[in-house]
């Protein structure tokens, strides 16, 4: 298997997980030392380190009814990238975001993930 079809599998099964709330899943897809950064100034913003930092910061994004709607799976040479598009709404606000995720990949892992915003103002109204 190619690498670019490692990583396009990695990212299809990342998705699975995270939309079906398999946490499991997603620890065995990290690295002990995966890391992931968001932008924004919210209670999910920052950069947590950690395989189970990581999934619980997925837990939390995904408690607030988030639909991740799959876009593209991006390959590049070594890594993978999710572009989305997350909708979710509660009585005092709406969440209308488009995202890409870029995942650093090492032997076959995550190692690190950066998440790039569309509209960091919306997210950080959202995420409180």
């Amino acid at each position: 298997m190619t690498t670019t079809t490692t990583a396009h599998d990695l990212g299809r099964r990342f998705h699975a997980a995270l939309t079906s709330g398999d946490w499991p899943a997603i620890r065995l897809m990290l690295h002990e030392d995966a890391t992931w950064t968001l932008p924004g100034d919210n209670t999910v913003s920052g950069t947590v380190v950690g395989a189970d930092a990581v999934v619980e910061r997925a837990r939390k994004i995904a408690s607030y009814g988030l639909s991740f709607e799959l876009l593209h799976i991006l390959v590049s040479r070594e890594n993978m990238a999710l572009s989305l598009h997350n909708t979710a709404r509660r009585p005092d606000a709406i969440l209308d975001e488009h995202l890409t995720t870029v995942c650093r990949l090492r032997d076959g892992r995550i190692a690190d993930i950066e998440t790039y915003l569309s509209d960091v103002p919306g997210m950080n109204a959202f995420f409180v």
